[in-house]
């Protein structure tokens, strides 16, 4: 019988004795205890009557099988020859003991279906007939489908009660939904879904654009004119370029790492925020642009003379709007620094309003950042008037050093007099992290049209932040600000216009030498280099997006490690991908080191993996002004016959705040290919190399700190590909022999540069 449907007593043949047995279910000596014996008229002393009534089959039901089973023997002769006077025969009881109710419970538990044998075997202990036990046995497996049979009655029951209440509900809410849009009953049926919720969409930006129109109108001072609203930027390079697939394995300290809570927890601002934040940024505009112009009181000279100094009592008097006071514990930094450089002041505008642009011109401080929201496109078919809301990470290419998450709001302006701003100001009262370690007071610049297509940028840096988590041998160069001051934004931003004035230049120049014979092929290895050094600054931070192990050491000479894994990227290997890296001080000048780890000469010095092989320049591309700015093509010819000689990409950058030595294996055959003008984005790197910062010690005027005078904070990173399978386990064999080839590399260093400065 079906489970979950139930048939009514009075059409179901009884199938139970007086007793409370019950007749086994399909079986044939089941069905044959109330037949008739046609050879002698009488029943079978064990027969069970078929003439129970209802209600005793309901009470039946209802009572214990366990403790009523037994066997009714009863005798007498049938109805049809029983004389009507004559007095019935007293029944006999027979009821099974408990011991013997107990012995065949505990037999049924470990056998249901007893054979032959056993059925006698157990008769014979407990004193009943084998057909008893038989009987009994039958009894009970039909009791204990029925039980479960009810019990699966009630689930479904059950279930089908919650599903007829939730149908209900649905249909109420169905009956009773109203279009959002009008506020009107919905027709089902009249639209399409989608194009409901197309037209809903439609109408929600025609109201936030007439909106946002009005506001920056009012703001900026010029007449609305009508025009398309762009969508916010999504970047079309990966955020993390260098480290989207970075984090620790689970031997190594944690799972592969997703990206950080800042930028991707936080959403767009609500309508309710968003005139709030205009007003904040029309507010902050206002401050950075008396900040870059005013003078004493506000910016006091330094001790030597060569900078100038915030006092922040006469700042507090100056703008007592802003985004409130100082919180306990943090720090305030603040710097002004003015240049001129070469790029025109429309394309450094809309560097720095493109996500993009702005992340790959700044990619040594920048190491993530995301637009979350465009409130106003601007007006007048530029970026004059231009509000977005964005979420940023702002690092030193070392892991020392806790990167700066930053969620803030940009507000590009025309002034009357032809000069453009760019601010930022943090937006912390609408972030949902409580945590909040820096806080962005009104930072940006001031862009002046110069002749000839250059610019005059005057930048201002001002922020809050808790920087406890700074090393010992780091805090120097950030309390000078020349970790992430306005000098090192100027400095960073003169390099990089240089590096775009000459990769746009249209012919090439005669100090170029090398295979390089097409513009096509310059630009493209010029591309090649540039990601890969947007991946190793990206990659070699203390970024939140990846988790650095620490191995060895009990300073700042650790080596810290951490894997990923490459699938699927055709700009990297596939497989697993241990990176390595290292920081520490050096008695010697920034400049000295930059010369020494750039040089091919002295490669051989340090370069364990050159093998003592001669490294020739294949080709040289110039990009600055400095002869350290360069993009260079080496060739290591490998001092044994046996092994093939090997292609180093190599670029090397330098201005007054850092200086980068980064390089990468490639592949002959992709070089090739590049230098014929081909894409370079499917070149497979995996970049390494050095960060080399001064220590903070030592200004223009000769102070000279504790550590020692002109030293260098030296940051050396490796990534190897110990295994071309990404499904492979990383062996602790591979992390030994990394961290062994960084330690050689470091000594190898110090001793080279300690000879040469003595």
């Amino acid at each position: 019988m079906p489970a979950g449907i139930m048939i009514p007593a009075t059409h179901m043949p009884s199938m139970m004795g007086r007793n409370g047995n019950v007749a086994a279910y399909g079986s044939s000596s089941g069905l044959s205890l109330g037949q008739p014996n046609m050879m002698d008229g009488q029943l079978h002393p064990l027969d069970m009557t078929q003439n129970t009534s209802e209600s005793e089959i309901a009470r039946l039901r209802e009572d214990d099988f366990d403790s009523k089973s037994g066997s009714e023997n009863h005798e007498g002769a049938s109805g049809d020859d029983q004389d009507p006077n004559q007095r019935p025969k007293k029944k006999r009881y027979h009821r099974h003991t408990q011991h013997q109710i107990q012995e065949m419970e505990a037999f049924f538990k470990e056998c249901p279906h007893p054979d032959d044998k056993q059925r006698k075997e157990l008769s014979r202990e407990l004193g009943l007939e084998p057909l008893q036990v038989k009987f009994w046995f039958q009894n009970k497996r039909t009791q204990m489908k029925t039980q479960h049979e009810r019990h699966e009655n009630t689930q479904l029951r059950s279930e089908n009660e919650k599903l007829r209440t939730e149908n209900l509900r649905y249909r109420e809410a169905l009956s009773n939904a109203s279009c959002p849009n009008c506020g009107g009953p919905t027709a089902i049926g009249e639209m399409s879904f989608d194009e409901h919720h197309l037209r809903l969409e439609n109408a929600r930006l025609r109201e936030e654009i007439d909106r946002i129109s009005a506001i920056a109108a009012k703001y900026v001072g010029k007449p609305v004119v009508n025009y398309p609203l762009i969508p916010p930027q999504v970047p079309t390079r990966p955020l993390d370029l260098g480290v989207g697939n970075f984090g620790a394995q689970p031997g190594l300290g944690g799972e592969l790492f997703g990206a950080s809570d800042l930028l991707r927890s936080i959403n767009g601002p609500t309508e309710a925020d968003k005139p709030m934040i205009i007003e904040l940024a029309v507010a902050a505009m206002e401050e950075l642009f008396r900040m870059a112009q005013m003078g004493e009181p506000l910016w006091l000279p330094s001790l030597d003379g060569t900078t100038t100094e915030l006092s922040e009592d006469e700042y507090i008097r100056s703008f007592p709007r802003g985004i409130g006071p100082k919180p306990a514990g943090f720090k305030c930094e603040a710097s002004r620094e003015t240049a001129v450089v070469i790029m025109n002041h429309i394309s450094l505008v809309e560097i720095l309003m493109d996500v993009n642009q702005w992340s790959t011109v700044f990619s040594g401080i920048v190491s993530r950042a995301m637009t979350l929201e465009v409130l106003s496109t601007g007006v007048a078919g530029n970026y004059n008037g231009a509000f977005q809301v964005m979420t940023a990470e702002f690092q030193v290419p070392s892991p020392l050093v806790p990167t700066r998450e930053s969620y803030f709001v940009r507000y590009c302006k025309q002034h009357a007099d032809g000069t453009w701003a760019v601010v930022d100001v943090s937006l912390d009262n609408l972030r949902p992290s409580p945590v909040v370690r820096c806080r962005r007071r009104p930072s940006g610049c001031l862009i002046q049209e110069m002749p000839n297509g250059y610019s005059k940028v005057t930048w201002v840096e001002h922020v809050e932040v808790d920087d406890r988590g700074v090393h010992n041998i780091y805090k120097q160069l950030v309390n000078s600000g020349l970790a992430f001051g306005a000098k090192r934004w100027v400095a960073t931003l003169d390099r990089q216009c240089e590096r775009l004035a000459s990769a746009m230049a249209t012919n090439i120049p005669t100090g170029e030498v090398g295979v390089i014979t097409s513009q096509e092929g310059r630009k493209s290895m010029l591309k090649l280099a540039e990601r890969m050094v947007i991946s190793f600054c990206a990659g070699v931070s203390a970024s939140t997006a990846h988790t650095w192990t620490t191995l060895s050491g009990s300073g700042a000479d650790d080596v810290r490690v951490m894997t990923r894994k490459s699938v699927d990227d055709p700009g990297r290997p596939p497989g697993i991908v241990l990176s390595a890296a290292t920081s520490f001080w050096l008695p010697v000048p920034p400049k000295r080191v930059f010369d020494f780890l750039r040089d091919e000469n002295s490669r051989s010095e340090w370069d364990i993996l050159s093998n003592g092989g001669v490294v020739q320049e294949m080709a040289h591309i110039a990009n600055g002004q400095d002869t350290g700015n360069c993009v260079s093509l080496l060739r290591v010819n490998s001092a044994n016959s046996s092994q093939s000689n090997m292609l180093i990409l190599q670029e090397s950058c330098t201005d007054s705040t850092a200086s980068f030595v980064i390089y990468a294996p490639v592949d002959v055959v992709a070089m090739n290919m590049v230098l014929n003008g081909g894409d370079p984005d499917y070149v497979a790197l995996l970049p390494s190399g050095f960060a080399i910062l001064p220590d903070g010690t030592t200004t223009h005027g000769g102070v000279i700190g504790e550590v020692g005078s002109g030293g260098s904070l030296l940051t050396v990173a490796f990534q190897i590909l110990v295994d071309s399978v990404p499904t492979a386990k990383l062996s602790l064999g591979s992390v030994a022999t990394v961290n062994n080839l960084i330690a050689c590399t470091v000594d190898r260093i110090k001793a080279a540069v300690s000879c040469e400065n003595a």
